[in-house]
């Protein structure tokens, strides 16, 4: 039986091939259906490793499954972009479709009322997938939005136990505030560079 350990390298490496991949769908140069394999690859894995850290000490545990969530998360969100560009793919080809279908019917004489009436049937129909792919792309922004509120939220959190854990070893505000500003001291020449 393999060990966590051992485990979770192979599983950085999925998820470092699976952005790669996620580049090469990015380019058209890969079907998104290969991304999803590796993806899927990679839960499975995770899945596995959710199994084996219930066999760790305690205070390891925690850090595991810290470690855990963030591949589980990179993994989603590997998923979701995939889709999205797989999406934009189709739609892409099935928009060429419908305007070469659209140009074969324009250059044709409609010699009856029943060809008209189908035309305004599809583009009807053709205007209805319109508005799910419009749908379906607010959703996905509006889960992005809610991703990062939340993460917003754990950074609070962090910032809190940071200073809690600084008053726990003595450091005084005036130690703390000559910390923060040389983080955005160092910022700000980030930022110059």
């Amino acid at each position: 039986m393999t060990s966590i350990v051992e485990l979770f390298p192979k599983c950085r490496k999925l998820a470092y091939d699976a952005r790669q991949q996620l580049a090469q769908v990015q380019n058209g140069v890969l079907p998104a259906p290969d991304l999803y394999i590796s993806v899927d690859e990679l839960m499975h894995q995770l899945d596995v490793m959710d199994q084996l850290v219930l066999r760790e000490t305690p205070n390891q545990r925690q850090v595991w499954k810290r470690k855990i969530l963030e591949l589980r998360e990179e993994c989603l969100s590997l998923k979701r972009q995939g889709q999205h560009y797989d999406r934009l793919v189709n739609a892409n080809v099935r928009q060429e479709k419908e305007r070469n279908e659209l140009l074969r019917r324009r250059r044709k004489t409609p010699t009856n009322n029943e060809s008209d009436l189908q035309n305004l049937a599809e583009e009807a129909q053709s205007l209805h997938q319109s508005h799910l792919l419009v749908d379906d792309l607010l959703n996905t922004g509006q889960a992005s939005l809610a991703g990062l509120v939340d993460q917003r939220s754990r950074l609070r959190g962090v910032r809190r136990m940071v200073v809690d854990i600084g008053n726990r070893l003595g450091l005084t505000n005036t130690t703390m505030r000559i910390i923060e500003r040389r983080d955005i001291t160092d910022d700000i020449s980030y930022l110059q560079e």
